[in-house]
């Protein structure tokens, strides 16, 4: 819903847009394509969130290891920003393809015209028409979205693990309710960065060859001049409504995983 939102195009003049809003646009699409049509073109990021979110920690682990002078240091937030924003390219080489095919396909089911049978077809279909260019379209964008927001996910996590953590006591030993609050509001703090960026990488993803010469300087100039400064935050709520859970989800796997690996292997 989110890449529907984001790349409907402005009504003209006495028309209604596409979708009012994210409810409007959940209950058209179910309407239309059934449950299956709320997945479209996730499966593609499916296959690649296991590798992401793995290379995603280990570059924040490598961030703040090359901060460090010795393992015990702690570091300050804006340190732990940068180690963050390490993490958001190592995750770009990853997500770009993935994301490219996600709009594509999530555009055409809104669309009608049906021209990829699947992520396979659209990834053979847009290197058959421009090389491996055509799948990492949109990569600078990618990083311009996820490095300031990986950076503000972790720095987020980290200090309100700190502020959660009851005097006297040791971060790791946080509570499971805690970690998942700390864990779901890193995901929105995430996203309020990364949706503008996100906006610009939907629409010159999923736009035709040639539409804008200068990249994203020339989709960032029509959204504001057509749409208004609002336009930068189109899906915003449809995003929210999942950052929470789903990051909430992501820190609790990440630090039941850490703690099993340091009982098996504490010395590692």
């Amino acid at each position: 819903m989110q890449v529907r939102l984001q790349t409907q195009p402005k009504p003209l003049p006495g028309q209604s847009p596409l979708y009012s809003g994210t409810f409007d646009c959940f209950q058209k699409t179910l309407v239309k394509e059934g449950v299956r049509g709320l997945y479209k073109g996730m499966a593609a990021p499916i296959i690649g969130v296991t590798p992401m979110f793995a290379v995603c920690f280990f570059g924040f682990g490598l961030g703040k290891r090359l901060q460090q002078r010795n393992p015990d240091d702690i570091l300050t937030y804006p340190q732990l920003f940068g180690a963050g924003m390490l993490s958001g390219v190592f995750t770009t080489t990853i997500m770009a393809p993935g994301e490219r095919i996600k709009c594509l396909l999530q555009i055409q089911a809104a669309s009608g015209e049906i021209k990829y049978g699947g992520p396979m077809d659209c990834a053979k279909q847009l290197y058959r028409e421009a090389g491996i260019r055509g799948i990492y379209k949109g990569t600078v964008l990618t990083l311009l979205r996820d490095v300031p927001a990986s950076g503000m996910y972790f720095m987020t996590y980290e200090w309100l693990k700190n502020i959660l953590t009851p005097e006297g006591k040791s971060v790791s030993d946080l509570s499971v309710p805690r970690i998942l609050f700390a864990g779901g509001m890193a995901g929105i703090f995430n996203w309020a960065v990364a949706t503008p960026p996100d906006v610009l990488k939907s629409r010159f993803q999923t736009a035709g060859p040639g539409k804008y010469p200068n990249g994203f300087r020339d989709v960032l100039r029509e959204l504001i001049r057509e749409e208004g400064i609002s336009s930068l935050y189109k899906g915003f709520t449809a995003v929210m409504i999942r950052a929470f859970p789903a990051n909430a989800a992501c820190f609790l796997g990440f630090e039941v995983a850490l703690k099993f690996l340091n009982w098996i292997a504490p010395s590692v």
